[in-house]
């Protein structure tokens, strides 16, 4: 079955595809199949077995999360404590859903705990860090929820960067959620030592 994304205005909205009855039926290494039999578009499922279509980027958004992806990047090459993914890596949650942040990072343990097979793989844990990066077809609504899926399937700590409301959302294990309002800069510690990401250049 191939899949298309519908233009709605000047830009694209997520699709939303109810397949549980037939989802449930394929293993992970089934439903890899079933996305690189669609490489134009980038798939996830959730945990009640909903397909989501989501729609490519825009220019600004694309700078956007380039941007985000560089200057993670750089401090990536120093620490060199995980290994960081791109928004096209596939996460196999322990709660069933696949996910795809727009940016991502894990602990070398936890990545190097994976076989040579399974890396090539989407890799069957939760990152460590996760980033998502709202584009105007995305709800903000939907966002919080997939952040709050991350740090209950065991992410430490994630950001959801609204430039539209000029908005950080920091959520941390066992705590709520924390709103920073038009930040200047939002640091990784304790988890990512040293990275501290110059928001106001995302807006």
């Amino acid at each position: 079955m191939q899949i298309e994304t519908i233009p709605v205005g000047n830009y694209f909205l997520p699709i939303v595809l109810n397949f549980q009855d037939v989802l449930e039926k394929m293993n992970d290494d089934e439903f890899e199949k079933f996305c690189r039999h669609n490489p134009d578009v980038e798939i996830e499922l959730t945990k009640e077995g909903e397909l989501v279509i989501m729609p490519p980027t825009g220019g600004q958004t694309g700078i956007r999360n380039f941007s985000l992806i560089g200057y993670f990047f750089n401090w990536l090459e120093k620490d060199k404590s995980g290994v960081g993914f791109d928004s096209s890596t596939v996460f196999v949650l322990p709660n069933g859903a696949k996910r795809s942040p727009d940016l991502a990072w894990a602990k070398n343990e936890k990545w190097n705990a994976l076989s040579d097979e399974e890396k090539q793989k989407f890799p069957s844990f939760c990152p460590d860090f996760v980033v998502e990066l709202r584009s105007p077809s995305d709800s903000i609504v939907n966002l919080q929820n997939k952040m709050m899926e991350y740090i209950e399937n065991g992410a430490s700590l994630g950001w959801l960067i609204d430039p539209f409301e000029k908005k950080v959302y920091v959520y941390r294990q066992n705590e709520e959620a924390e709103i920073l309002d038009n930040p200047s800069k939002v640091s990784g510690e304790p988890l990512l030592k040293k990275f501290v990401l110059n928001v106001k250049k995302l807006w």
